[in-house]
């Protein structure tokens, strides 16, 4: 049984860096051609798919949060992560991870997700 943990802090600054943790377990992140989203949902909107990173460590991401995420992964801890600057308010959402997503145009539905944790904006 695969399951996902997202970690970080729940309350981050305007214009700083907010830097979230999902780790796996039940199977590693490198295998079976896999890949690991990132999405979040504002209060009272739908989801918003961040980016992904594949088994092999590439990466893809939204065009609408390209210049401010980057997604990595740590195959030794088996957890992958999101980085994303210069937050704002409107960043405040309940951020999750999952396993699928896109990535060049081809679409793998999720199977597995996280909880969610909710990240705040504010000073």
């Amino acid at each position: 049984q695969v399951q996902l943990q997202e970690s970080g802090p729940g309350l981050v600054k305007p214009s700083q860096t907010l830097s979230l943790t999902c780790t796996v377990s039940g199977g590693p992140i490198t295998a079976g051609y896999y890949r690991w989203s990132w999405i979040r949902q504002p209060r009272g909107k739908g989801l918003e798919w961040m980016g992904v990173i594949r088994y092999d460590g590439s990466t893809y991401v939204s065009p609408a949060l390209k210049s401010r995420t980057s997604i990595s992964k740590d195959t030794s801890k088996n957890q992958f992560s999101l980085q994303l600057t210069s937050v704002t308010p409107e960043d405040t959402a309940v951020y999750y991870c999952a396993r699928g997503g896109w990535y060049s145009g081809t679409y793998v539905q999720y199977d597995y997700w996280g909880q969610g944790t909710q990240v705040t904006v504010s000073s």
